[in-house]
């Protein structure tokens, strides 16, 4: 057993402990008169994690520190740097123990405690939900990145040993974190150039999600490992011989593809384990990228290429900076056999992609970047430090340029531009210019006239057709994809919605006080921006434009209880006006692609509510109408259907919204405290009642407030059941 004094420091008994020594040697050191150095510096944070995670345990029994010694060592075996290697062993200190921020940089310096700030999740702000939470820790751990690159890295290592030892957590926790693994990491580490890490993922993944599939494939890989490690000698042979002429020194080998692409092979084939034949790549690997392909021209020449399948991604690597050149050919008793063909630092990248780029300056002084394959990353962090970021839409964003493919489309100057697959013109534009995206008003795709929302495919030419008097407009989101387009056509639209609100609320201001005949208010309520708790004037106008304040509010805020009363009684609205102006002031709820509180008009033809299907119509100069999905005024709009855009509601679970009724009845004793009754059974409250009685028939108007259609419904068919109503529905006017 390990003599328990060798935690203290070593230099009082001349000797380090084990397993503090086998991490060191896995360290990637190339200056030897450092070395000495760089062990006392390890040693120190080695030391802090062990003395501060000392009491406590992992779910499985198991000291905690042995999670922080596992994650240190995965990133030395990344070859990773000794700082990023502390950064593993101290990642959980602060988010686990009483150790603070202050106290890292104190003592490891402010390069460290950044790391380990970038790592550790939000702890001490209060979210509405679990996945609320999980989008928040997701922004920072990404903001942090824009940074240092190596906090996303200590963050693979953390996950990865977390995933080897999930058996250990309850049923609900394994799911709950292999999910977000599937859905976040394993994606985002195939976007950074990390296959090795991404395929540990998937498998460990898939053994969670699906354990019995996960055991079969897996007894089936073992019982055939020596028929395929005959197959592949079989089939390296003749390429070892071809190149050895050649005096090219080549390693071929073959690895068996995952566990999780095997399965997803036999799901998208409806094939049987045994049926797939292509469960192995074979890697061909040589010095150069001459060498190549020289390979890939003998690989031809050995066996029967199949064309479809070919791909040079070392003349035009992925955005991950992945190269190699894949070919798939007809291999001995016509198996078909995938090959990879690479060099040996293209093989590195491939493995543990941005990981195997690190650089650091000399003298200590460690700089990272984000590297030019990682633009579309550098884009996903301009999203979030803009003012307005909203987490649905970086989600959202954030799925979409993890999970598509790649396309590569020209420029008519022969420039390879990389686009996500379904990428279209105006994506195309935007990833040329944002000028060009912002003024593009119609694109050639190979030299003819296409849509702005005609899908790219791979190899098409885009020419963009641009307008100073074109800008962006919402139906622009229902089909541009990458995040470069989306948050700029989002910036643009926040900015004109300012706008428009800005011009709205000075006309609503002005009208309100002229109608009261008090109009020597306004300057005092615009005056007032701060005490109602808005950092301009504008932004105070701007919020009774797009309804979020109201003048009633403000009047009773500023002014003393005895005017306001005045004020208020002299605004009078008809019953019509009143409803409408609270119907539509609560449906500011509203959402478009993951956009809310858009400013929006209601179609005075249906006036929809929260619950309705509705859709929205881009009416020019005036932005949106909203009209429920059945409006008898949308087939007028047929000639324009590209201008009729999807629109949902975004409301609150416990809000309710006015609705009106009509209900036609006989005139008896009783009948409107039984409607009454059946309203209040449903626990609706009833905002208004209007009775009117001619020739024996009863016509009441109710303004009820209600969750949603199916509580309407509910009161509707429960109303009809009282003896004596003719019928009910519900009305905007009379």
């Amino acid at each position: 057993m390990q003599d328990p004094l060798t935690r203290f420091a070593p230099q009082l008994i001349g000797e380090y402990p084990r397993p503090f020594l086998d991490l060191f040697k896995r360290l990637n050191l190339t200056d030897v008169e450092e070395e000495e150095v760089i062990k006392k510096t390890l040693w120190k944070a080695y030391y802090f994690s062990n003395h501060y995670h000392e009491d406590q345990k992992r779910k499985s029994g198991r000291p905690y520190f042995d999670h922080c010694l596992a994650v240190a060592k995965i990133l030395a075996s990344w070859n990773m740097d000794h700082i990023t290697v502390m950064g593993g062993l101290l990642h959980d200190t602060v988010e686990d123990t009483e150790v603070t921020l202050e106290e890292i940089e104190e003592k490891f310096g402010s390069d460290l405690a950044r790391l380990v700030d970038g790592v550790t999740k939000l702890g001490d702000i209060k979210f509405s939900s679990r996945k609320e939470q999980q989008t928040g820790n997701i922004m920072k751990m990404l903001l942090s990145v824009a940074r240092d690159l190596r906090v996303i890295i200590i963050k693979f290592a953390d996950r990865l040993h977390n995933m080897q030892t999930i058996r250990h957590l309850s049923d609900v926790k394994q799911r709950r974190i292999a999910i977000e693994t599937r859905d976040i990491y394993a994606p985002l580490a195939h976007r950074l150039g990390m296959a090795a890490v991404k395929w540990q993922l998937d498998d460990l993944v898939f053994s969670t999600l699906n354990p019995e599939m996960f055991k079969e494939i897996d007894v089936k890989l073992k019982t055939t490992y020596k028929e395929r490690t005959r197959y592949i000698r079989e089939f390296s042979r003749p390429i070892k011989d071809e190149l050895s002429k050649h005096d090219i020194k080549v390693k071929i080998y073959g690895r068996p593809k995952s566990h999780a692409s095997i399965y997803k092979k036999m799901i998208n084939r409806g094939k049987e384990f045994e049926e797939i034949f292509d469960i192995i790549a074979i890697r061909v690997v040589v010095d150069t990228t001459d060498q190549c392909y020289l390979a890939m021209g003998i690989v031809h020449q050995l066996f029967t290429p199949i064309p479809e399948r070919f791909k040079d991604f070392v003349a035009s690597p992925k955005l991950n900076a992945y190269q190699s050149i894949h070919t798939t050919v007809v291999g001995p008793r016509g198996r078909k056999v995938e090959i990879q063909i690479r060099t040996h630092s293209m093989e590195q990248t491939a493995e543990i992609g941005v990981a195997a780029h690190w650089r650091y300056k000399e003298g200590g002084n460690y700089q990272t970047e984000i590297d030019s394959h990682m633009k579309w990353l550098r884009e996903l962090v301009d999203i979030l430090q803009s003012e307005s970021a909203d987490p649905s839409e970086f989600m959202h964003l954030l799925k979409i340029d993890l999970f598509n493919d790649i396309i590569f489309v020209l420029t008519p100057a022969g420039d390879l531009i990389q686009l996500p697959a379904k990428a279209t013109p105006v994506d195309f534009a935007f990833q040329v210019h944002t000028e060009i995206g912002l003024h593009c008003m119609g694109a050639k795709v190979n030299r003819n006239i296409a849509p702005l929302n005609s899908v790219l495919k791979n190899g098409d030419t885009v020419e963009i057709i641009t307008s100073q008097n074109q800008s962006p407009h919402y139906g622009w989101l229902r089909f541009a994809i990458t995040s470069k387009a989306r948050n700029n056509i989002n910036r643009y639209l926040r900015k004109l919605r300012y706008a428009e609100s800005v011009k709205l609320g000075n006309e609503i201001l002005e009208k309100t006080l002229r109608r009261l005949k008090r109009l020597d208010l306004s300057k005092k309520i615009q005056e007032a921006f701060g005490i109602l708790g808005y950092k301009t004037r504008n932004d105070l106008i701007a919020a009774i434009g797009d309804g979020s304040l109201m003048i009633r509010d403000i009047l009773k805020k500023l002014f003393p209880a005895e005017e306001t009363k005045v004020i208020i009684e002299d605004d009078k609205f008809s019953d019509d006006e009143s409803f409408l102006r609270l119907a539509r002031g609560s449906a500011r709820g509203v959402k478009l692609q993951g956009i809310s509180n858009i400013l929006v008009s209601f179609g005075r033809c249906c006036n929809p509510i929260p619950g309705d299907d509705i859709v929205g119509f881009v009416t020019r100069g005036r932005g949106i109408t909203l009209h429920r999905a059945d409006c008898a005024s949308l087939p007028l709009l047929d000639d324009d259907s590209d201008r009729i855009i999807p629109v949902e509601w975004d409301v609150k679970k416990n809000d309710t919204y006015s609705v009106r009724i009509k209900v036609v009845s006989q005139d008896r004793s009783g009948i409107l405290r039984e409607i009454s009754e059946a309203i209040s059974a449903e626990e609706i409250n009833i905002s208004s009642v209007d009775l009117r009685t001619k020739d024996n028939i009863v016509t009441a108007f109710f303004v009820v407030q209600v969750r949603d259609i199916k509580q309407l419904e509910r009161v509707k068919k429960r109303i009809t059941r009282i003896t004596g109503i003719d019928y009910i529905e519900r009305t905007v006017r009379e």
